[in-house]
């Protein structure tokens, strides 16, 4: 009887033959891991001007807070602490900015796999950060309030050259929509034309 997964394998060897191979130079990640931060109540002074909405920006490492340091008998896994910080922008009906600040800073001591490497490579620890309004923010006077949840994935990275399949440089990019203003008489000179006159009453037989 023959095996699926060995008839998958081969196809997938015959495709792979098929297909030219590149060497790229990319970031990869070699360990990641998620956290989340809940801040149920975020109170900003918006001095009595229209909420529109709330816009974040990504979280970054504050400078100077990194700090990886080695485990006793763990070899290859690292502690690392350091200090998250997540902008935010309060902004008024017409997108225009009210008030600018951050979310409360947080404060990250987690262990990742950091393996053994040469001097001269260097890996990098980064952040990506999703911050999502939890419930509809509070407008009291001049005061905002709101409940915010962080989802926060820290990654360890490391620039590597990596050999996989191609298929050639991509195909030229289709031509770009011109921008044109609708000219709203054209369009009423395509549009179907109406009925003009009131239904009739249909006869019952």
């Amino acid at each position: 009887m023959v095996d699926r997964l060995d008839v998958d394998n081969k196809l997938l060897d015959d495709v792979l033959k098929m297909l030219d191979r590149d060497c790229i130079i990319v970031d990869k990640v070699f360990a990641s891991c998620q956290q989340r931060e809940c801040f149920p109540n975020i109170e900003v002074n918006i001095e009595e001007k229209n909420f529109g909405r709330i816009r974040f920006k990504p979280g970054f490492i504050v400078p100077n807070t990194l700090k990886v340091t080695d485990i006793p008998n763990q070899p290859n896994f690292r502690r690392v602490r350091f200090t998250s910080r997540i902008p935010y922008q309060i902004l008024d009906e017409n997108c225009d900015k009210l008030k600018e600040d951050f979310l409360p800073d947080i404060f990250k001591d987690i262990i990742l796999y950091i393996p053994e490497s040469r001097d001269e490579f260097e890996f990098r620890i980064v952040i990506e950060t999703q911050s999502v309004i939890l419930a509809p923010p509070v407008v009291t006077g001049k005061t905002i309030s709101f409940t915010v949840g962080v989802f926060l994935i820290t990654k360890v990275v490391g620039t590597v050259q990596l050999l996989i399949p191609a298929y050639g440089y991509c195909p030229e990019p289709p031509f770009c929509d011109e921008f044109s203003p609708e000219d709203i008489c054209e369009a009423f000179d395509t549009a179907d034309f109406p009925e003009f006159f009131p239904p009739q009453l249909k006869c019952i037989p």
